[in-house]
């Protein structure tokens, strides 16, 4: 967007956790610099007594912590857009107005519809009014990733193909090209299995998933007064989402909960976990996750 962007992120806490101290190490060298203590361990670790080493595990392990820290990417990215733009201002100082806004999304559908809420935010902000004219998303790359496989294009993906050379283009222009390409840093796939494990794939299939943001874009048009099928929408049904309640949904999603975002069930846990007695939302999860959440109403009240 002009002056925001949004990511949804997977946190794999198990991962992050099975490196060995020399993969922590090598993650966090490209990143940052080091520390003369990692130094010395790296050139020659036997050289290193017992106190050096006790602290060369503690260095180890607050890196690794780091790295699979939403704060801490969160602060490397900010950080870099911001050099990038101070350079090209020619300035200095604080770029970002504030500190970034987080949501825990505690279940399928809340992840659903907060990925449907960051690749309509083009849409809804009258940017663009198609998908694959809507540049350096991740609906847009998804597309065109999609749309590689096939044998033959139609001119809706042969477009799609020459904004997205454009955007290469662009990147060599402003002299980008260190900065890591999208095949090092792919997107979740998708994956419809009901035994896909969260930490591997997205719990839909990717035809599903672009049905229902085409569907949601096109009625979303200001022009109009929009409406969903709820017959064409089978992903919604499998998630347990109110067709009817959807568009709203997603246009107000990040106004409409507070620290996360789900069932009622979820949140009430989530707010019990974090010894809150109530969780902003609950009333809006129940209308759009229908009666299945009554129940839980009460637990996050």
């Amino acid at each position: 967007m002009s002056n925001h962007y949004h990511v949804v992120l997977h946190v794999d806490q198990a991962r992050a956790n099975s490196w060995t101290q020399d993969e922590v190490v090598e993650r966090w060298l490209q990143l940052y610099q080091g520390h003369f203590l990692i130094q010395g361990w790296l050139k020659n670790r036997e050289a290193l007594g017992p106190a050096e080493l006790r602290v060369v595990g503690e260095i180890i392990e607050d890196w690794r912590q780091r790295l699979c820290c939403i704060s801490w990417f969160m602060r490397g990215v900010n950080e870099t857009i911001a050099r990038m733009a101070n350079e090209e201002e020619n300035t200095k100082g604080r770029f970002w107005e504030g500190r970034f806004k987080s949501q825990a999304l505690l279940d399928d559908a809340a992840l659903l519809t907060c990925m449907a809420y960051v690749d309509l935010n083009p849409v809804r902000a009258a940017i663009t009014d198609e998908l694959i004219s809507s540049d350096f998303t991740s609906i847009q790359q998804r597309l065109f990733d999609y749309s590689a496989k096939s044998a033959q294009k139609t001119a809706g993906q042969q477009a799609l193909a020459i904004r997205m050379a454009h955007q290469q283009d662009l990147k060599s222009e402003l002299n980008l090209e260190l900065q890591p390409e999208a095949p090092l840093m792919p997107l979740m796939p998708f994956d419809g299995s009901v035994h896909t494990d969260i930490h591997t794939a997205l719990p839909f299939t990717v035809e599903d998933y672009f049905e229902l943001i085409d569907n949601t874009g096109r009625a979303m048009r200001d022009d109009k007064r929009g409406a969903l099928n709820p017959h064409t929408l089978p992903l919604l049904a499998r998630m347990g989402i109110n067709p009817l309640n959807w568009l709203e949904h997603v246009k107000h999603f990040r106004s409409r909960y507070g620290a996360c975002a789900g069932s009622a069930q979820s949140i009430g846990d989530f707010a019990g976990k974090n010894n809150k007695r109530w969780g902003k939302g609950v009333g809006v999860s129940v209308r759009v996750y229908g009666s299945a959440s009554l129940s839980a109403k009460a637990a996050a009240a």
